[in-house]
């Protein structure tokens, strides 16, 4: 882990494509800006975050959750389902 990412907070991210040496990881204040839309559509999950819940959120659901946010949040789970058709990382 190089030093930047040891003084930002960060959680587990799962990624599918090609082979990693370390661990996926992305900042604490992007996570939660798409665990907020995630706990919206789908319930309280913290250990999604936290890496105890089959690694943390995919990347596919990091770009889903984070284009949906940037909506009214009573679009929220249109705009997530928008974004998750037809996408492929």
């Amino acid at each position: 882990m190089s030093d930047e990412q040891q003084t930002v907070p960060v959680h587990p991210v799962q990624t599918h494509k090609g082979v990693r040496r370390e661990r996926a990881v992305v900042p604490q204040v992007v996570t939660m800006r798409a665990y907020e839309v995630y706990c919206e559509l789908y319930g309280k999950q913290k250990a999604l975050v936290t890496g105890g819940c089959r690694g943390g959120c995919s990347d596919g659901e990091l770009v889903a959750f984070l284009y949906a946010r940037s909506f009214p949040r009573s679009e929220w789970r249109a705009r997530a389902h928008e974004a998750f058709k037809g996408m492929t990382l």
